[in-house]
């Protein structure tokens, strides 16, 4: 298998783990804080990774580095799972989903401020339509459901997204996997203080639901998916292996109706499919 090829088919490993996240994050929260779930999710995945490091004997980033390597664990360590977390508390996983539909255009825009290019005025275009989409079904629908849902749903697309953007830029000089195992160690001496302040007196009333939920997302959704995604871009080319991202709403709508028998209606469906049309859209036209 070519490098290109095997870039496609880690990207693709890596968007199918991530479908998985929010569905056992919804899971998770019935019973888990959510701080104590988003810090103890990157402790654990932390100590696997700094395990790793150790391991492979990787070098340590030069400080020109950290404050990138900061920016990614503040999004995709921090920000997009405690804010997933606490949205997760007002509405389902399937609602949620649908706003991930915004996530390649996020890191899109991101990218284009981050490094400095000039996209086609089609490019804004795609960008306001797809940002119609969301907002449309959430004033249709969403917002009588949870307005506090959906803004926590957006700020998490936000932060993940420039997340997102800087541990690509990072997998070019650091590597793939490195990234985010150093932007978790970088988190760990917060992380686990925080896990180990918010964890409950008593687990008797956790059950195995979200025993299994917590296990997902620290050792797939924030440490292996991350494995094969950044492994993906470095091999694919970020912008090419990128727009896996489009069917991350497609996948994670089918893992929460079958996991959690939770209802996907067309509304759901229309909104995630012409969010996704136009993040297609505006990525074609981003250079």
């Amino acid at each position: 298998m070519d490098k290109s090829a095997s870039g496609w088919v880690n990207g693709f490993i890596g968007v199918v783990i991530f479908a998985g996240s929010l569905p056992a994050t919804r899971v998770a929260v019935m019973d888990f804080d959510p701080t104590f779930l988003t810090c103890a999710r990157a402790s654990i995945a932390a100590l696997l990774g700094l395990a790793l490091l150790l391991a492979l004997r990787q070098p340590r980033p030069a400080w020109r580095n950290v404050p990138a390597l900061g920016v990614v664990a503040l999004g995709v360590v921090v920000g997009f799972p405690l804010l997933t977390a606490l949205a997760l508390r007002h509405v389902s996983s399937a609602h949620s989903i649908v706003f991930l539909g915004l996530l390649p255009l996020c890191t899109a825009v991101f990218a284009v401020l981050r490094g400095g290019e000039r996209p086609r005025p089609t490019f804004w275009l795609f960008s306001v339509l797809g940002s119609a989409f969301v907002a449309g079904y959430a004033a249709l629908g969403g917002i009588e459901a949870s307005l506090r849902g959906d803004v926590l749903m957006l700020a998490a697309i936000v932060v993940c997204g420039l997340g997102y953007a800087e541990g690509a830029r990072l997998s070019r000089r650091l590597g793939g996997w490195q990234v985010i195992s150093w932007a978790l160690a970088l988190s760990l001496p917060v992380m686990l203080p925080v896990a180990l302040f918010t964890m409950p007196a008593s687990f008797v009333h956790v059950g195995a639901p979200a025993w299994l939920g917590l296990a997902y997302v620290s050792l797939f959704s924030m440490l292996i998916g991350f494995v094969f995604w950044y492994r993906g871009l470095a091999q694919g080319g970020i912008a090419a292996v990128g727009q896996l991202q489009l069917l991350q709403p497609f996948l994670g709508l089918g893992l929460a109706a079958l996991l959690l028998g939770e209802t996907v209606n067309w509304a759901m469906l229309l909104v995630t499919l012409g969010a996704v049309a136009c993040v297609a859209g505006a990525r074609k036209f981003a250079t």
